[in-house]
């Protein structure tokens, strides 16, 4: 390749505390526009901010999920810049002394290094009704915690900034520290593009460096990014709108750009700021945060198993393909019910049924799950009797047809599968005679498939075996009905 991409991903997260960063006010959505405010999070003068000790502990322990140096003393920066949603004139943020610094994580065999993970406030937001010459201010977010992840630039390429994203919502979940749900903006992506000539460049010391007497293109960020797709697609068409503009000899601009997602384009928007734009200097108004060894240690307790970890575990322990696998791990209340399911199989089966239970779990039950529009949290299906469902299946009792029917209730009445299946007479078929009959019927019935099936067309087989099964209401055993189906049509 002519070009090498580099990237570097700049993620906020809104905590999930009780109140926000510097204030008492409730924290999270749900109330009357400017609601949940107060002189402090308004930033009326002669009022003192006082840091959220909860926001302070989920900084840290995301940070030691990503392997992160912890600062033992910390402090908050003011960052200064005008907008009207900013009540202050300047943001609470960190800037040399993050609570989290220089971490790590794998994914897929690549290393994507971190930077720093700190805190800040975020800021009010903006409504521009239709039709209408004023815009609207709502600030019951200004002043909500802000979890910021920085990564170094050693990330290649748009699908794997994705994934980065895909994973650093599970952690955040799994830690309970956010919802960091795009789509409502509790989670937003920012991203640093720039596209340098190979061989032109090196990193070094978390820097993109010149080789020899190179000179170096500028980086664009891109914002705006509200989606995984969106984070994929925005980077790939910046890649490629810089890769263009090179080959056509014009200079890349240190700019901001905005997705559009509906065109599927980054647009101008500013220059890009730097850091001495803002004019960063201690806040005065908070003293320096010392993180004892009690208060660390307490913190390292609340580590649990990581959606990585989790998902490797269940590849080794159970058998579990990597994409059903990446699946189930994605939601922490799914990845517990599917292990459970897995052990209640019993340890003689669960090797040989975890596999076909998983597949279960994330067709059939997630199905169901979004038909109804429930969440795994409120599933009145027990691990004990999925895992029952399981074994009815591999032992042969009930087709595949009729376990769907099964699972749909299980999940509307929370009855074990035994009770439905001996209530509904949804057992499977076995008996040949009751089989050839039914099949022999349906052969008479479609003259003209049967012909045309002994002329060669064989995929009509299909045809016939699925009017026995809706004859049979999915009871009749598939195998027998093929093998009695094949025998009447060639005669």
């Amino acid at each position: 390749m002519k070009y090498d991409a580099i990237i570097g991903l700049e993620i906020h997260a809104e905590l999930k505390t009780a109140s926000k960063m510097f204030c008492s006010c409730q924290n999270g959505a749900g109330m009357a526009p400017n609601d949940a405010t107060c002189p402090i999070c308004l930033g009326h003068p002669g009022t003192l901010p006082v840091p959220n000790k909860r926001a302070i502990e989920l900084n840290i322990l995301i940070g030691l999920a990503y392997n992160c140096e912890i600062n033992r003393l910390s402090k908050f920066d003011r960052k200064n810049y005008f907008y009207p949603d900013l009540p202050k004139g300047y943001q609470i943020s960190q800037y040399d002394l993050p609570f989290a610094h220089h971490g790590k994580i794998n994914l897929d065999d690549e290393e994507i290094l971190i930077t720093r993970i700190h805190l800040e406030e975020d800021t009010g937001k903006s409504f521009h009704p239709k039709n209408s010459e004023y815009t609207l201010i709502d600030f019951n977010r200004a002043g909500t915690p802000l979890l910021e992840l920085v990564t170094e630039p050693t990330i290649r390429s748009a699908e794997e900034a994705k994934k980065f994203c895909q994973n650093y919502q599970r952690v955040l979940r799994y830690l309970g520290a956010s919802n960091a749900d795009m789509e409502k903006g509790e989670m937003r992506c920012e991203a640093n593009v720039s596209i340098q000539e190979a061989g032109s460049w090196k990193y070094e010391n978390g820097q993109i460096l010149p080789t020899g007497n190179k000179k170096l293109n500028h980086k664009v960020e891109v914002k705006n990014i509200n989606s995984f797709r969106a984070v994929e697609k925005a980077i790939a068409f910046e890649i490629e709108r810089q890769t263009k503009e090179l080959e056509n000899g014009q200079i890349i601009i240190a700019e901001t750009r905005g997705w559009d997602d509906s065109k599927n384009v980054t647009n101008s928007q500013r220059i890009k700021e730097s850091a001495a734009d803002y004019r960063y200097f201690p806040e005065p108004d908070i003293p320096p945060v010392n993180i004892s060894d009690d208060w660390l240690e307490k913190i390292k307790k609340e580590l649990i198993e990581l959606p990585e970890a989790k998902k490797n575990r269940f590849k080794a322990d159970f058998g579990i393909k990597e994409e059903i696998a990446d699946q189930i791990i994605n939601d922490p209340k799914l990845a517990n019910f599917s292990e459970s399911v897995f052990r209640s199989l019993g340890d003689k089966k669960m090797i040989e049924l975890a596999p076909n239970a998983a597949g279960w779990i994330v067709s059939e039950l997630l199905k169901n799950i979004h038909i109804a529009g429930e969440e795994i949290a409120h599933l009145k299906i027990s691990p004990e009797n999925f895992s029952s469902l399981i074994i009815m299946l591999s032992e042969g009792k009930i087709t595949s047809n009729a376990g769907q029917e099964v699972l749909s209730q299980m999940f509307k009445e929370g009855k074990t599968p035994q009770e439905i299946v001996e209530k509904s007479g949804l057992e499977k078929i076995s008996d040949e005679k009751i089989i050839e009959d039914i099949a022999k019927e349906i052969i008479n019935t479609f003259p003209e498939q049967a012909e045309q099936y002994k002329q060669g067309k064989l995929p009509l087989l299909a045809f016939f075996l699925g009017k026995v099964m809706a004859k049979t209401g999915g009871k009749a055993d598939p195998e027998i009905t093929k093998k009695i189906l094949e025998n009447h049509l060639t005669k």
